[in-house]
């Protein structure tokens, strides 16, 4: 069969930061989906309740990664990815396996970035020996060195802070690197469980009418550097994306594991780990995980994340692993210094001018830090109008392996 073409963002995916909808279903005589499609549903019938648990299912899709080693895990010190970590490392354990190494990035001049202090707890209760810890300054920026390198070989593409795991990659040559993608959507963003029907259905009430006048009130300001009606247009399209999102944990789980934006992401993360001969795993995204995952508790709605993540970890791992913690900024990491002079240097070219608003875009882009919905259009601008590829000075190549922090 012939290699199916690596997809791409649209035009105006690029220009409003945003990416909506989902893949299509396969035909019913395609043997197998698209690669770009994570092509899980929710089982027909119901998973017995002595089908094998979710922490056995994610067990379970770790092990291709830890057969392949070096087998690296991009670990911000976050939920999603500290969940990975520690069952990789307990099942290297149990099975003999090659340990595997943690890699994080620590960013100067980024305070809401910093995870350092989880990442410390998570590493000291795991016992981990071996890791592996990468410096950013400007490292990181949309048009910086990383980014450049990325940008030069594979084009744009989703999502625009791709470029931080090129060096986890290039450390992982040959081997494999997990990672914690499809967290946020599969595990995220359940409201709290309250008690009393009558309060649930007062603040849901209220709740509702907040946002109904925030979002009457935002909407025209949320794309101010699209035209208007490419602007009115997305926006529709955003708000009725959002109304159409399951609140029920199978139907929601089915529901981001379809996404485009999801699917852009794990083939940009493959194509990535394939330039060096690395597999990339997302454990989190895994078919049979999903599957008990959303088996006798789917009928749940809106599981809070922190009670869904002990559930999974079956009070086997560290509490420190599953502990809630603040959700880290990372829009600092990458507007940095390149992106401030490309943009304050930025003539107007290289932009789909029926989509955008060039003098807005440009009253936007000189005043500091810049919308981060329009990073892809840095990007963007960047490529077409940077005849050398180079956003500055040489890009350098990341050590073959760095010495790891013990």
């Amino acid at each position: 069969m012939a290699e199916l073409p690596t997809p791409r963002l649209t035009r105006r995916e690029i220009a409003s930061g945003v990416v909506l909808g989902h893949v299509p279903e396969p035909p019913a005589r395609r043997p197998r989906p698209a690669r770009w499609s994570l092509g899980w549903t929710p089982p027909a019938v119901p998973v017995p309740e002595r089908a094998v648990t979710p922490l056995g299912a994610l067990e379970q899709a770790v092990l291709p990664a830890l057969r392949r080693p070096p087998c690296l895990v991009s670990f911000s010190g976050g939920l999603d990815s500290s969940l990975v970590l520690a069952v990789a490392l307990r099942v290297a354990r149990r099975e003999g396996l090659p340990h595997p190494v943690p890699v994080t990035w620590r960013f100067t001049g980024a305070p809401r970035a910093d995870e350092s202090r989880w990442q410390d707890r998570v590493v000291q209760a795991l016992g981990i020996g071996d890791w592996q810890l990468l410096q950013a300054d400007d490292d990181l920026d949309l048009v910086g060195p990383t980014a450049g390198r990325l940008l030069r070989r594979h084009g744009l593409r989703h999502p625009v802070n791709l470029h931080l795991h090129l060096p986890i990659v290039e450390l992982a040559t040959g081997g494999s690197m997990l990672t914690g993608a499809g967290g946020g959507q599969v595990l995220g963003g359940w409201r709290r469980a309250r008690s009393g029907l009558f309060r649930v259905r007062l603040r849901r009430t209220a709740g509702h009418l907040r946002t109904v006048l925030r979002t009457r009130r935002s909407s025209p300001d949320m794309f101010p550097w699209l035209r208007p009606e490419v602007s009115a247009e997305i926006y529709r399209a955003f708000r009725a994306d959002r109304r159409r999102e399951p609140r029920r944990l199978d139907h929601r789980i089915a529901w981001h594991a379809r996404r485009r934006d999801l699917g852009l992401t794990c083939a940009s993360l493959a194509d990535l780990g394939a330039t060096r001969a690395v597999a990339v795993v997302n454990p989190l995204l895994d078919p049979g995980f999903l599957t008990v995952l959303t088996g006798p508790a789917g009928r749940r709605r809106c599981p809070p994340r922190d009670r869904l993540i002990a559930e999974i970890a079956a009070g086997v791992l560290p509490e420190v692993v599953t502990a809630p913690r603040p959700k880290a900024r990372f829009l600092e990491v990458f507007l940095r210094g390149p992106t401030r002079r490309f943009v304050q240097r930025w003539d107007g070219s290289g932009v789909d001018e029926e989509i955008v608003d060039v003098a807005a875009l440009r009253a936007l882009w000189s005043r500091w830090p810049i919308p981060g919905g329009t990073a892809g259009l840095v990007q963007e601008v960047w490529l077409a109008t940077t005849s050398d590829g180079a956003a500055g000075p040489p890009a350098p190549r990341p050590p073959e392996r760095p010495e790891p922090h013990r």
